[in-house]
């Protein structure tokens, strides 16, 4: 097997494991949460946050987020494999990785400073107004990327398969 079909291959595996992530989490994760009270809606995000800076997680994350670029470099020479791979890369670190790191990282980082425990009813509730659509709406911006991002993947996959 060449070196670039194993990177083609775990670059794919990356990208599906960000997008299954995120598609997990939108079509069920959230709408649990949406449905604890505002103290626990914010003690749950607030773990949640927490947990998921984790080694595997990074791995999957940031792999993909250097993988994709790379692979779309070693396969330069095969001119409709490429164009694929660039876009995945393009949806990918601006629709995924740069809404998470300019919108939802700096929303998670807001909320875990927030202290549940000493705050008023009114407090919790603004904080959660404040959190909740808005973190919302960013992950499904950047669901949407990453399906985009793996959808574009599997597209070079198939179109390499092809070539003779």
């Amino acid at each position: 097997m060449k070196m670039t079909t194993v990177f083609l291959l775990i670059t794919a595996v990356l990208t599906a494991l960000i997008a299954g992530l995120f598609y997990a989490y939108s079509c069920s994760v959230v709408l649990g949460l949406g449905k604890l009270s505002d103290p626990e809606y914010l003690k749950s995000m607030q773990s949640i946050n927490r947990e998921i800076l984790n080694p595997v997680f990074f791995m999957s994350f940031m792999g993909t987020a250097v993988l994709l670029p790379v692979t779309t470099f070693l396969l330069r020479g095969e001119p409709s494999v490429f164009i694929f791979l660039v876009l995945a890369s393009a949806a990918y670190l601006i629709g995924v990785f740069g809404v998470t790191i300019v919108g939802n990282v700096p929303l998670n980082d807001m909320l875990d400073k927030f202290d549940i425990s000493s705050s008023t009813v009114e407090a919790i509730k603004q904080m959660r107004e404040s959190f909740e659509n808005r973190w919302n709406l960013l992950n499904t911006i950047r669901t949407v990327f990453s399906v985009i991002s793996i959808v574009l993947v599997v597209c070079a996959c198939i179109w390499r398969k092809e070539l003779p």
